[in-house]
């Protein structure tokens, strides 16, 4: 072997030797005859490198995965002996090999298994028992190996093919006739012979039996014998973990219900007298999320049960299995409650599935009653927030607490499901006694009773939101609730977390406001002050800007008394922050364009004259055009590149903020009918001089688009003086992203105007056009990925653009273009129909073609059109679905053929 390259295995070489030892990696796959070095190595112990050892493996691995067929029945032999010597040869070797040599040997191993169990290896098994017989080393190794056959016939994550699920099939039936009874009796005496002097290999083998128990005869591992050492494994320290695991995979298994329920009762009783379900006096915790999975598993499995036999009609099983479900609750409402969430958390399936049965039930006896109270007491207490939570800093174990809560609410949503009256009366006497006094009770007592209210507008569901009518006990019991939370005064609580749960239940209720809407100016205040918008926490401020916008939108019309009051107290905050380092604004650019949609919301939806409106818009949006002139002036003379970003990202948030104003309009209150469109066309010319600057332009450029996609819709024709202008600055020295970017807005354009904008197209249709292939003609490095796929988006657009041409009935765009240019811009649709294997453009092309034919195919059509028909067209609908890489298996290539076929037809209709 090249030892000089072999050096770079270890991963402290430097950046040339590792390069070069992945070269020679490559080399020795495609050689005929590497695999023997290697092999030699191995079975030989030549190299005490455990990267090079490791190397070998892999090369060997590679030779059986890919090119096993082309060797010789002699090199299959010696592969099969190699292996067999290198696994002797580690019962001999002072050290044991390193875990990751050991894991990559267990997988070739696992390979060859694959390869010629059912054809040159039927003894595998046999051979490497033989080899290993007791001995801790070889115990080991020969563990290992059936995890990586599990892993090659059983693991779900790994997609395999039809046929090798076939193979797997059959593989695992092969074994199950000739081997596994023999397999099962080696861990039994594994078990035997390691459970008291060597913990390790113990969990391993509790790991394979729990790995092979879903596909094997069940019978072999329930049993007596097998039953009884696992659970004597349960009362040692070491092992009762991987033996919890274990019983866990049997009462996974599939099987007939009646005798899944004895299997899982005589478990229990077992468990039980062996003192495992005083869990209170059991203080090891990652036990006990072991064991709480395995309750939550033998209750799934009852529940299960229990479905089949309602199913079947066997009533008499069903009520047996339904009391050995009961039997467990007392056991799941312990864990359930327990104060790690692990534990609690994995006991939460089998919560919600006994929840589910209670549901289905005509009626709840007393006990069942008494059950659903105390799961809904149990989530009440562990929906709350520990001392530990780092409201600032959230990490790992904040994320694991939402995660946790989320699962929660989902328990909440099913009580609600089985007994709303008592969801609603626990969460009211939880809130008011809360409430009543909040200043003296803690933080997430406080939180935990503001987000119950939140939690039911969810869990009792209502249509549209309106809590507040139908059902009268229920609208009475929310209204007094919301009345509760804004009079009390607990939006001054000094944490953050009762704040946010404050304005977040506020805003999920807004229906309220409209029964009772004294309280507006209460709320409208926490948001405007140091509690809200002004708050000193950024997390806060950030978030009640989003929820002020929403709130002030759902109000609407009860606004109307508080417009001026609100447009002068946020006055300050929609100030443009300067382009200078370390200023610290209250709202980020992100916030802020909340605020100015909310301020948009208020003028337009205001019961004022138009002229009225005008003026608060012109207000609103003036000083914005102030400072982008000034700061366009600043730009221009900038020299350090950082300054100049600075000052194009600000130029871009005020052409952001404009463009936000403008969502407040609609169909009822257009720009036109509240005399809005003199400061928007303002707006349009303070912007536009952007796009002739010549620094930043992709920030600049892309500001401005949007805005005049908004003005688009907004303006309506009054924006047309514009876009010629526009356009030509936009297409000044462009990029592939430049020009995708600009084709949609043309598109919106021209879909919108039609007829109006034809002689503009027609002028621009040309220039944009050789913009776009020469962006496409670029030459790109061959393995340059995204230079490939932005020519791809590109060609995508450009096809988008002729199709929305055609489309709007303006063909004679392109036929004006005169002969060579039409004929060049028809050879670009039939080569992105046939050649590309591009199915989203393929498809945007027959669109184009068909479309075509129909205009242009019949007597009266352009000259030499027929012709082109049927030496072009009619040809790319057969040549395109010929390509290779026509897949029909893919979504978008069938849509591709579908308006393939279209077009064949409409030439058929045409001709």
């Amino acid at each position: 072997m090249d030892e000089q390259a072999l050096l770079g295995l270890n991963p402290n070489a430097d950046a040339d030797f590792r390069q070069r030892a992945l070269a020679y990696f490559e080399q020795l796959k495609i050689s005929q005859d590497a695999w023997q070095v290697c092999a030699e190595a191995l079975a030989q112990s030549i190299y005490s490198d455990d990267h090079i050892k490791f190397f070998c493996f892999q090369v060997l691995e590679h030779q059986i995965k890919f090119k096993y067929s082309e060797l010789t029945e002699v090199q299959q032999q010696l592969i099969r002996e190699t292996l067999i010597t290198w696994l002797q040869a580690q019962m001999l070797n002072p050290q044991p090999e390193k875990t990751f040599i050991r894991n990559k040997a267990a997988q070739v191993f696992a390979l060859l298994f694959v390869t010629e169990y059912l054809t040159k290896w039927p003894k595998f098994f046999f051979d490497i028992l033989s080899v290993v017989d007791l001995n801790p080393r070889g115990v080991d190794m020969y563990l290992r190996i059936l995890m990586a056959v599990d892993a090659e016939l059983v693991d779900r994550d790994v997609v395999h093919t039809s046929e090798e699920a076939r193979r797997n099939t059959l593989l695992k039936d092969t074994m199950r006739e000739q081997c596994i009874p023999s397999l099962v009796e080696s861990w039994y005496q594994i078990l035997q012979n390691y459970q008291y002097n060597n913990s390790e290999l113990t969990c391993q083998c509790l790991e394979v039996v729990g790995a092979y128990v879903s596909w094997i005869d069940l019978s072999l591992i329930a049993n007596e014998r097998f039953i009884n050492m696992l659970l004597g494994h349960m009362s040692v320290e070491v092992l009762r973990e991987e033996a919890c695991d274990c019983l866990f995979e049997i009462v996974n298994k599939g099987m007939d219900p009646i005798d899944k329920t004895k299997l899982v009762e005589s478990l229990c009783q077992v468990l039980q007298s062996a003192g495992l379900f005083s869990i209170d006096q059991e203080d090891d915790v990652d036990f006990l999320a072991r064991f709480s999975k395995l309750v939550n598993g033998m209750g799934q499995a009852l529940i299960a049960s229990w479905t089949k036999l309602i199913k079947s009609g066997d009533m008499k099983s069903a009520q047996d299995t339904l009391q050995a479900i009961e039997a467990k609750v007392a056991l799941m409402l312990q864990l359930l409650i327990h104060e790690d969430d692990d534990i609690s958390s994995n006991i939460i399936g089998f919560c919600y599935d006994y929840l589910h049965i209670l549901k289905q039930l005509s009626a709840l006896s007393d006990q069942q009653k008494a059950n659903v109270e105390a799961i809904m007491l149990a989530v009440m207490k562990k929906l709350t927030y520990d001392e530990e939570y780092n409201f600032e800093n959230e990490g790992e174990d904040e994320a694991m607490f939402v995660e946790y809560r989320k699962q929660l609410k989902l328990l909440l949503d099913r009580l609600a499901q089985v007994s709303p009256e008592l969801l609603l009366a626990s969460v009211r006497r939880v809130f008011n006694t809360t409430l009543q006094n909040w200043q003296t009770t803690r933080f997430m007592e406080v939180e935990v009773a503001i987000r119950l209210l939140y939690m039911l507008a969810e869990a009792l569901p209502v249509s549209h939101g309106a809590h507040f009518s139908g059902d009268v006990t229920k609208a009475t019991a929310l209204q007094d609730m919301m009345r509760t939370l804004v009079t009390s005064g607990v939006s001054a609580y000094q944490h953050t977390s009762v704040t946010l749960e404050f304005f977040e239940t506020v805003v999920r209720y807004e229906k309220f406001f409209a029964v009772e809407p004294q309280h507006i100016p209460t709320v409208l205040m926490a948001f405007l002050d140091h509690r809200g918008l002004r708050h000193t926490s950024p997390k806060v401020r950030s978030r009640t800007a989003y929820l002020f916008s929403r709130f002030v939108k759902s109000l609407n019309k009860q606004m109307n008394p508080f417009i001026e009051d609100v447009l002068n107290r946020i006055q300050d905050l929609l100030e443009l922050s300067p382009p200078e380092n370390g200023y610290q604004a209250l709202l980020s650019s992100d916030d802020q364009l909340f605020i100015y949609e909310t301020a948009g919301v208020l003028i337009v939806n205001s019961e004022y004259s138009a002229e009225r409106k005008q003026v608060l818009m012109r207000n609103l949006l003036t000083p914005l055009m102030e400072k982008f002139k000034v700061l366009l002036e600043k730009l221009m003379m900038a020299q350090d590149e950082d300054r100049q970003m600075a000052l194009a990202d600000c130029l871009n948030h005020a052409v952001g903020f404009a463009s936000r104003t403008s969502k407040a309009f609609s169909n009822k209150q257009t720009v036109k009918q509240c005399g809005c469109s003199e400061v928007y066309l303002d707006c349009l010319q303070t912007f536009l001089p952007a796009l002739s600057c010549p620094l930043q332009k992709e920030v600049l450029r892309s500001g401005v688009r949007t805005f005049l996609h908004r003005m688009i819709i907004c303006l309506e024709e009054e924006v047309l003086p514009f876009i010629p202008s526009a356009s030509e600055h936009m297409l000044k020295d462009c990029e592939a992203k430049d020009l995708q970017e600009f084709i949609p807005l043309i598109n919106q354009i021209t879909a919108k105007f039609k007829t109006q904008v034809s002689p503009f197209l027609q002028q621009m249709f040309m220039p944009l056009l050789h913009a776009i292939f020469e962006v496409l003609l670029l030459p790109a490095e061959e393995n340059d990925q995204s230079a490939a796929l932005e020519k791809q988006m590109l060609r995508r657009s450009y096809f988008a653009f002729l199709q929305t041409v055609t489309g709007s009935g303006m063909s004679e765009v392109i036929a004006n273009q005169g002969a060579e240019n039409v004929e060049r811009v028809l050879f670009t649709v039939i080569q992105g129909a046939v050649d590309y294997p591009d199915p989203i453009a393929q498809k945007t092309c027959f669109i184009i073609l068909s479309k075509l034919v129909e205009l242009w195919g019949g007597k009266d059509g352009p000259v030499g059109f027929a012709d082109f028909v049927y030496k072009h067209i009619v040809p790319a609908c057969f040549l395109a679905p010929l390509k290779q890489t026509f897949d029909l298996a893919d979504a978008q290539t069938v849509l591709a053929l579908s308006e393939c076929a279209v077009t064949l037809k409409t030439i058929h209709l045409k001709r």
